[in-house]
């Protein structure tokens, strides 16, 4: 059974930071693009950041670039994203997911997911 799993989702102030993790089973991790996308209340999911297991590359939103990082630990099948200079802006229900044969960019830009997570929420506030 596939499973992704989100947490460390919260409330938080702007400029503040989280770090999400998204831990991954019943796949063959290494094959996989995992990303992650949010959702705000009456807007469209979004891709954030996207990372290929392949080979390494990575996708960011223009929003995001320059305050959050995304990575993959490999041995724990787990991709992590540190978000720093939190803005309210930012706030928003974050999804972890996993797409076959794809690149980051095409993953993140197209909001590509073969399998998904339930979600974690984000809250920054003012």
């Amino acid at each position: 059974e596939v499973q992704l799993v989100e947490s460390g989702g919260g409330l938080v102030q702007a400029g503040g930071s989280l770090r999400l993790s998204c831990a991954a089973s019943g796949f063959t991790f290494d094959e996989y693009a995992i990303g992650w996308f949010r959702q705000a209340p009456g807007k469209e999911r979004e891709g954030v950041s996207c990372i290929s297991n392949s080979d390494g590359s990575t996708y960011y939103a223009d929003s995001v670039k320059g305050r959050f990082t995304i990575s993959s630990d490999n041995a724990k099948n787990t991709v992590y994203l540190q978000m720093n200079s939190l803005k309210p802006e930012d706030t928003g229900l974050y999804y972890c997911a996993a797409t076959w044969d794809t690149t980051a960019q095409a993953m993140g830009a197209r909001v590509l997911g073969d399998y998904w997570g339930q979600g974690t929420q984000v809250t920054v506030s003012s």
